[in-house]
């Protein structure tokens, strides 16, 4: 599959900038990465909404809490690693626990801060937020899913962590049903397998079920952009019929969403399955592509695993 690809950041910026003229309570706060948020495209066009707190993501996500509780739309921008793990007392104890209306984006997500290594890139954050009572989480899958899920995760007024890649990303939806906070987009249907997959792994997903129809293997695809809260119908749905899962994430597998996907399938319809993403270990530091193949995320991982899956479940 060829496809036009598209700026994830600058598309979320741009997000921001027409979404600052719906929304004239809509403020956007940053911790000194605007440039490479792309949130500075809100500050150049409303800079009296816009807050740079510094190197000081604890202090923002308080900041964020105070314009909430005054009735203000606050959109919080930081790398992913950061927002998660230095911040998660601040969105555990103001956020989330007073269930304020605070918009959490997560940029450079997984491993496409790639050339600064473990400390930068983020393969922890989903198991983080979406352990945390009343946080919502969301991975778009492409620039077209972004932007509809930016908008809806500020009409939701509840907490929503919004995790997005730095790398430019395949369009694949732009002619497709908008995206529905909370539900399973069933991209392919199947027979044989499911692969579920979020973010920039849908793509991948995306070619390898092509690939694998030439191999004789029905995969039925579902994008679960929502994470927390988990379509479950439609994942219990799609199992029931292939009887195997197979889910494919930028994440470590633990705690993500392949553990999100086991949690409910242990509790309303166990199957066998198996997980891609990061086995358990601190990244490295190189080209995204190179740090992708390294660690198996690939189409190529997906569509050797599938078979042998199917093979084994006949």
């Amino acid at each position: 599959m060829k496809s036009v690809e598209i700026s994830i950041r600058d598309t979320y910026g741009e997000a921001l900038v027409a979404l600052g003229h719906e929304y004239p309570d809509l403020v956007v706060l940053d911790a000194d990465v605007a440039s490479s948020t792309r949130s500075v495209l809100f500050g150049g066009k409303y800079h009296e909404r816009f807050f740079n707190v510094g190197v000081a993501e604890t202090n923002m996500v308080d900041i964020a809490g105070g314009l909430a509780l005054c009735g203000l739309k606050p959109v919080v921008n930081a790398f992913a690693v950061f927002l998660a793990l230095k911040t998660a007392e601040q969105i555990r104890n103001v956020i989330c626990y007073n269930r304020l209306p605070v918009v959490l984006t997560g940029s450079y997500s997984g491993l496409s801060d790639s050339y600064d290594g473990a400390s930068h890139q983020s393969i922890e954050d989903i198991a983080v937020m979406r352990a945390i009572p009343n946080m919502n989480v969301v991975v778009p899958a492409d620039a077209f899913e972004l932007k509809q899920a930016l908008k809806q995760a500020i009409d939701l007024s509840e907490p929503v962590y919004l995790r997005i890649c730095r790398n430019p990303m395949p369009v694949l939806f732009e002619h497709s049903e908008s995206f529905v906070f909370g539900k399973i987009r069933v991209v392919e249907e199947g027979t044989d397998i499911t692969i579920a997959a979020c973010g920039m792994t849908v793509p991948m997903a995306v070619q390898a079920v092509e690939q694998l129809k030439s191999e004789g293997v029905s995969s039925e695809l579902l994008n679960i952009s929502t994470i927390k809260p988990l379509d479950e119908e439609t994942l219990i749905r799609s199992v029931k019929k292939t009887q195997c899962i197979l889910t494919v994430e930028e994440h470590s597998v633990l705690g993500g969403l392949g553990g999100a996907v086991a949690e409910v399938l242990m509790k309303h319809y166990p199957v066998s399955g198996d997980t891609i993403g990061v086995h358990d270990t601190f990244t490295e530091t190189g080209g995204y592509d190179e740090l992708l193949g390294k660690y198996k995320i690939s189409v190529d991982e997906i569509r050797e695993k599938a078979i042998k899956m199917t093979r084994m479940n006949v």
